[in-house]
């Protein structure tokens, strides 16, 4: 089954992205899109940019002599910040709150902070809680019986829907369509906006 399903996630997979770059023009070419455009392929560009930064750039170049030497010091800030939470777990034997609390876990998150946004990690956090800390607590047998499921059918349904939109309203044609989540950049205009000192881009403040 997992050899089966395999072949089939890749060939799909395969099939939509030679879809996708046969139908939509200057797909993932984001200087020729439109502002808004939903096809600017933020995953593509991140994973791209990792690969100058390590492939071309080089690390020295980039983390010890570059913009971002600063960085580097992030590598003893992981090795020192679970300490403090061994300890006062050791401390503090009965609270059995600081055990479940992983340090790396939350470093993690900041990973995928280039694709995705806040309005993601809002979501991911209140349906994690609600799952897997109040049902946990209050119906184990529930959860235990469902916790697979209902990942699957979460990952399933985003899926499914990210289809049908694009189906339904992008490949249609439809525009000017305005609610919640349409909006780019999490409703903040000034997201996209530079933050180095002396760089001026059109319709951003100028940062000193």
């Amino acid at each position: 089954m997992e050899v089966i399903g395999t072949f089939l996630a890749t060939t799909s997979d395969f099939v939509v992205t030679w879809w996708l770059f046969s139908t939509i023009k200057d797909l993932c070419r984001t200087e020729l899109l439109p502002r808004g455009s939903p096809w600017t392929c933020p995953s593509t560009r991140m994973i791209y940019n990792e690969m100058v930064v390590w492939g071309l750039i080089g690390p020295r170049q980039m983390f010890f002599k570059g913009v971002y030497s600063k960085l580097v010091y992030f590598f003893l800030i992981g090795i020192i910040a679970p300490i403090p939470f061994w300890i006062l777990a050791r401390r503090f034997p009965e609270k059995k709150w600081i055990k479940l609390i992983r340090v790396p876990v939350l470093f993690m998150l900041g990973a995928q902070m280039p694709p995705a946004r806040a309005v993601n990690y809002i979501c991911w956090f209140v349906l994690g809680f609600i799952f897997n800390y109040i049902i946990f607590r209050r119906c184990k047998e529930l959860w235990a019986r469902y916790s697979l499921l209902f990942s699957v059918a979460m990952d399933t349904g985003i899926a499914a829907m990210a289809l049908l939109t694009m189906l339904v309203l992008q490949m249609r044609g439809i525009n000017g369509i305005n609610g919640w989540g349409s909006s780019v950049s999490d409703h903040c205009p000034l997201a996209t906006c530079p933050t180095e000192p002396g760089v001026y881009v059109e319709g951003c403040p100028l940062v000193h």
